[in-house]
């Protein structure tokens, strides 16, 4: 049997073609989809990207970016280079662009020093980053927060280290649609860096643990993201971490913190919070892996988390885990990054926060 080819269908003239009116149906091995969802997720929204971090574990740095579909399992894909050498970067995603903020690195002044630089990515390509403009203090291990417009640099690392030591209580923000340097958003009520992670709702931006001098704390801080204001305690998470994932791992309504390090061993705690309200974590599940200092992104149904630090052999890996969000349970193996790292950092353009 022959196909009946409407596009082939004119009128006498050849002027004009098929018009279809009325209940319609069509059968046969091919045809037409029509788009469904939300409209900003039609142009293939689920990515999360990876970047900089140190290979082998020392701190000198690395410019790799890798990509993953989150929906999927399976192994990163190289997505291009930041600008500079760098690890422990602050990254964060609006639907369409990939910020990564900060970091530490042997960029002038001099080796081993705290980065003002701030790149972008857009993350249907593969091109790698680009220019956005500087942050007002040089720093690593902050964490970011952010919704669909605006992304906050909250706290971390300084080095050089300032006269109020080498931790900093400060929050910059920017608007992620422009380019920029950073402007002073409030501060923190204590000085921390070396965060579990962070979680995002459509407005609101909670901190996950950290480190305050002299280790781990189980604290965690909330800011409202489009008005400018210091942070306020929100509760506890089960136990004290510190040095966790640099990067958002979320729901609309759920923040999930796992893994990260305290003294003198690396832990595989999974807890979650409810963003909307106020109080102290409950207990997730276990991750496969007792790792500190790995990367993480999330959809608003599945959290990844990206090789890091282990106590075991080998010590650096590249293997990525994931977890879903509304459920409670352990991690499942998701695949392997594109290298063997730790310290890199994720975001991606459909986390909680976007909505």
């Amino acid at each position: 049997m022959s196909d009946f080819r409407i596009d082939k269908i004119t009128n006498r003239d050849g002027s004009a073609g098929t018009q279809i009116a009325g209940i319609t149906t069509f059968s046969g091995t091919s045809g037409m989809q029509l788009p469904s969802g939300p409209t900003e997720y039609r142009g293939g929204r689920g990515r999360g990207v990876f970047s900089g971090g140190t290979s082998p574990d020392t701190l000198q740095g690395v410019n790799s970016m890798s990509y993953i579909e989150i929906a999927t399992t399976g192994n990163a894909t190289d997505f291009g280079d930041i600008s500079s050498l760098r690890s422990q970067t602050a990254n964060g995603g609006s639907s369409t662009r990939g910020v990564i903020a900060g970091g530490y690195g042997p960029a002038a002044p001099s080796p081993g020093t705290g980065l003002t630089q701030i790149d972008y990515m857009t993350f249907s390509s593969q091109g790698g980053a680009s220019t956005f403009g500087d942050l007002s203090l040089r720093r690593h291990a902050a964490v970011p927060l952010n919704d669909s417009t605006r992304m906050l640099n909250v706290a971390g690392n300084t080095s050089p280290v300032t006269s109020a030591g080498d931790f900093t209580n400060q929050i910059d923000y920017i608007t992620m649609a422009s380019t920029g340097d950073s402007s002073d958003f409030g501060d923190l009520p204590v000085f921390t860096a070396g965060f579990v992670g962070s979680a995002n709702s459509p407005t609101r931006g909670v901190t996950l643990g950290g480190q305050q001098a002299p280790g781990a704390i189980n604290t965690c801080y909330y800011v409202t993201i489009q008005t400018k204001g210091n942070g306020e305690d929100f509760g506890d998470l089960t136990v004290p971490r510190r040095i966790g994932g640099s990067g958002v791992v979320c729901s609309t309504t759920r923040g999930i913190a796992g893994g990260a390090y305290d003294s003198p061993t690396n832990l595989n705690t999974i807890d979650y919070i409810t963003i909307a309200t106020f109080g102290n974590a409950t207990d997730f599940g276990d991750m496969t892996n007792m790792a500190r200092a790995y990367g993480n992104c999330s959809s608003t149904t599945r959290g990844v988390f990206c090789h890091g630090h282990t106590q075991s052999s080998p010590s650096v890996t590249n293997v990525m885990e994931y977890l879903t969000i509304s459920s409670t349970g352990n991690t499942t193996d998701f695949g392997d990054n594109s290298w063997i790292g730790t310290r890199a950092s994720g975001c991606s353009d459909c986390h909680g926060g976007l909505g």
